[in-house]
């Protein structure tokens, strides 16, 4: 059985032109996102009185709430 290699797919100027108005989109969403993110932030550290808790990500995900110096071990979401 012969295994075929496919070919390198590259866009053309329309294509990118598309794909790069998806990724200013991509940017607008995710800064709306991140200031929501940082509401619900300031709303923690209000009602927990921990300077600086935040949501702490890695690779991509939420992982834990944890504050920015440290100084609190990371409360883990699972």
């Amino acid at each position: 059985m012969k295994l075929t290699k496919e070919k390198p797919i590259k866009p053309t100027k329309k294509q990118l032109i598309i794909i790069k108005q998806y990724w200013k989109k991509l940017q607008e969403l995710e800064s709306k996102f991140l200031m929501r993110v940082r509401t619900l932030e300031a709303e923690m550290e209000k009602d927990t009185k921990i300077k600086n808790i935040e949501f702490f990500s890695c690779d991509g995900g939420y992982v834990g709430v944890g504050n920015a110096d440290r100084t609190m071990d990371l409360i883990h979401l699972n």
